[in-house]
């Protein structure tokens, strides 16, 4: 019984990930201008789930990553926070820079194709 114990006990890790996961999942419906009743009937899911995986309160299971990944627009990596391919190590504030470069990642796409109009023209300038 202690294994399976083990199997179902839940970290603050877990609880850290599965939460900064819905809030990142919920970002990208909202970036993509969807309801969460929208996104739940493409993932065939109910809303109600949907809210719960969005808060943290359920586990995404890793089969619907992908798909999840799909209707938002986004990769899995960015999904679960892991786009560079290494794990997050680092703690304190993020830099400002990351700060904004996620803003823009939940632009519109028109405007994010502004704002990388501008930062490849500045870039020519100086370089």
């Amino acid at each position: 019984m202690a294994s399976l114990q083990h199997w179902i006990t839940v970290t603050p890790q877990d609880k850290q990930f599965y939460a900064a996961l819905g809030r990142r999942v919920a970002q990208a419906r909202k970036a993509q201008n969807l309801t969460q009743q929208q996104l739940a009937k493409r993932l065939a899911i109910s809303q109600q789930t949907l809210a719960h995986y969005e808060v943290g309160r359920l586990r995404v299971a890793v089969a619907m990553l992908p798909m999840l990944a799909k209707e938002v627009n986004v990769s899995v990596e960015d999904l679960i926070g892991n786009s560079n391919g290494t794990a997050q190590t680092r703690r304190g504030p993020t830099p400002k820079l990351q700060r904004q470069i996620e803003q823009v990642r939940q632009l519109p796409r028109a405007k994010q194709r502004f704002v990388i109009e501008m930062l490849d023209t500045v870039l020519q300038q100086s370089g």
